[in-house]
């Protein structure tokens, strides 16, 4: 049997950058992660970093290779009608989000774990959660056949939407949307597109040009929700997407094979309370939001950040306040995004069901958009994030 302060359950972003953040207090974590290091290293995600997100990186020395090696982006493009416009970011709210994908900020929360001799222990199995309601909580886990007990303060659930966490939680509200369609996405060795994003509306579906550096693309189109990637080969893929990106950038799109290729449903989850006793959910494992407006892995950061802050004021104080209000502090800003993702999925996916209606109404959001500094202004602010 061990004994640490906080046991985090989870060894994605959300968990070790608490872990981070946490030591960076001086409070002792440790994380246990089911799967082996390399899985978690080979998980492709998302990279869209919102300003909060990419200086909260920056302030617990998380930001070097990141400001390296990542890409400040200003604004992002919206097509429809055939042609694009620009919403520019820094110039409607003076800030920029940063392109810099989760995989590498995965690798460099790793390293500095490593680099404090951080508590890391993968190949976790059978985790379970023990006197939750009690100031002695603890995780029991298998690991290579051996039983072993963690005793703590705290436990942090951040082993998202399909981990064990969440059910140790009663009498939980959960609020759904699933989308009747996915994303087709494939990742290529080729040159981006455009120096920004594309999100694209066609009357064929939605499509997305976006980068993970300058020879690392990744791309994504609408899809049905039961397609099989077996039916999508590469020429058939590229011949798609150059049919719904606007017509003044189709001659700057570079093909090539295929190094990634995957179909991802989209879907809007959030579950109430976040917390329960001991037990404090944070990521994925209390929220999933559609990839359209890019906070997934911003809410698991903005998450972190709260409960570090009501974490730290509890060992320094004794004051319990913040973690009482953990849960309402941190779904005030997940329903935002939740909000925010929502509209742009809408905005920009093609509905079976709305018919040539619903197809006007984008079109008259996209013209009102394009037309307005104000609406553009909302979007900035937030797309680039909402104040933490």
């Amino acid at each position: 049997m061990t004994r640490t302060q906080v046991a985090i359950v989870g060894g994605g972003p959300a968990g070790t950058l608490l872990s981070h953040l946490l030591h960076w207090h001086g409070i002792e974590s440790v994380v246990l992660e089911r799967r082996s290091k390399e899985y978690v290293l080979g998980r492709i995600r998302a990279g869209v970093l919102e300003q909060g997100s990419a200086d909260t990186l920056r302030q617990y020395g998380l930001g070097g290779r990141m400001d390296r090696e990542g890409h400040a982006h200003d604004g992002v493009y919206l097509g429809f009608r055939g042609g694009r416009f620009r919403v520019d970011f820094k110039e409607l709210t003076g800030s920029s989000v940063m392109i810099y994908g989760q995989t590498e900020v995965q690798k460099d929360l790793y390293d500095a774990r490593d680099a404090a001799g951080g508590a890391v222990i993968d190949e976790a199995e059978d985790v379970r959660l023990v006197d939750l309601e009690t100031e002695r909580p603890s995780v029991t886990y298998t690991r290579h056949g051996e039983r072993h007990r963690l005793e703590c303060d705290f436990v942090a659930g951040c082993d998202g939407s399909h981990g064990v966490s969440r059910p140790y939680i009663p009498d939980q509200r959960a609020f759904e949307r699933e989308y009747p369609f996915g994303w087709l996405g494939i990742l290529s060795e080729t040159p981006p597109i455009a120096e920004e994003l594309i999100y694209s509306n066609h009357p064929r579906g939605f499509a997305l040009c976006s980068m993970r550096n300058p020879q690392l693309s990744r791309y994504y189109v609408q899809c049905d929700v039961d397609a099989d990637v077996s039916d999508w080969p590469d020429d058939r893929f590229w011949e798609e997407l150059s049919t719904r990106i606007p017509g003044d950038v189709r001659g700057s799109l570079v093909t090539g094979p295929s190094i990634e290729k995957s179909i991802t449903p989209l879907r809007s989850f959030v579950v109430e309370p976040l917390s329960h006793g001991r037990l404090f959910l944070a990521g994925d494992a209390g929220h999933i939001v559609p990839p359209t407006g890019a906070k997934g892995l911003n809410l698991a950061i903005s998450d972190v950040v709260y409960l570090t802050r009501a974490l730290v004021a509890y060992y320094e104080t004794g004051s319990a306040e913040g973690l009482a209000a953990y849960s309402d502090t941190a779904l005030a800003r997940v329903w935002k995004a939740v909000r925010f993702s929502w509209w742009m999925t809408t905005l920009m996916h093609r509905f079976g069901d709305d018919g040539p209606f619903g197809s006007r109404v984008q079109e008259a959001e996209l013209d009102y958009l394009a037309g307005s500094r104000a609406a553009r202004t909302a979007m900035a602010e937030n797309y680039i994030g909402l104040p933490l």
